[in-house]
């Protein structure tokens, strides 16, 4: 098991389940948790709870030593249905509680963030959550959260982050609040390695470009999710926590950022500048 560091008591590497569905979803799963992964990422959307469950519980890791996060889709914010659907999550993983609730989607124009931050703290205040956060939150949004539950009560922000998109904006929001980043999308769809200055890092290091670009997320104190179906590279990617980033390597990448976002549907807020 790799010496993976732990940001806001959340193990900073995690098994990202998006897009992994049935027998494909409970073989990755349960790769990554014989590779040492012992954080999960799943959301309702992602209709894989049942496999990625049924990986969880018939693992030979204690459940209590797994951190599970799923998250409640945006259609899911009215009353009474925040809590609904997070019970319907855990009768579909087989379990009595998760980790961390995250707030998958902003509501959209209208609708009060008030209203379902305080509808993940009961939540959290009922058991079925351990620790409640946000997803895909602008700085306003972040503002009004804290407003309703405190900053200490928000235990991350995941956005699409990388090493092209950096989200420095509400990064650097969050992080003066105390909010850890999480980051989805941190290999850029597997492309980080096809950049000259990622694979020129990575040499140096005798590492993957997507080793690099998940070392830098956890050098800038951020959690990072990557997901794979190839089990070697699943095994690869829990292996950044292995490599040191230097100050220059650091400050190269930093310089790679395009501001470029390409996680941008219908239902998205009015992003903050980049």
């Amino acid at each position: 098991m790799e010496n993976v560091p732990h940001y806001g008591g959340i193990p900073a590497i995690g098994y990202g389940t998006f897009r992994r569905k049935g027998d494909e979803a409970v073989a990755c799963v349960s790769k990554a948790l014989e590779a040492g992964y012992r954080h999960i990422d799943t959301a309702s959307f992602y209709d894989n709870a049942r496999d990625v469950g049924r990986a969880i519980n018939t693992s030979s890791v204690p459940r209590d030593e797994v951190f599970v996060t799923t998250k409640v889709w945006h259609d899911q914010y009215g009353p009474g249905q925040f809590r609904a659907s997070l019970e319907a999550s855990l009768e579909r993983l087989g379990m009595e509680y998760v980790d961390l609730v995250l707030v998958h989607w902003p509501p959209v124009a209208g609708e009060s963030v008030t209203a379902v931050i305080e509808a993940a703290a009961e939540v959290k205040a009922a058991g079925l959550a351990r620790r409640f956060g946000v997803s895909n939150f602008t700085k306003t949004q972040i503002d009004e959260a804290v407003a309703a539950v405190g900053a200490g009560e928000i235990a991350t922000n995941q956005v699409e982050m990388n090493v092209l998109f950096q989200n420095r904006g509400i990064a650097e929001h969050c992080n003066a609040l105390g909010i850890v980043m999480t980051a989805y999308q941190p290999l850029i769809l597997g492309d980080a390695g096809a950049f000259p200055d990622v694979a020129r890092i990575a040499d140096r290091h005798g590492a993957t470009g997507a080793q690099v670009a998940l070392a830098w997320l956890l050098a800038k104190g951020h959690i990072a999710i990557p997901s794979s179906s190839n089990q070697g590279r699943i095994t690869e990617n829990l292996s950044a926590a292995n490599v040191a980033l230097t100050a220059g390597d650091v400050g190269d990448l930093d310089a790679l950022d395009t501001g470029v976002r390409r996680v941008d549907p219908s239902w998205a807020p009015k992003w903050d500048a980049a």
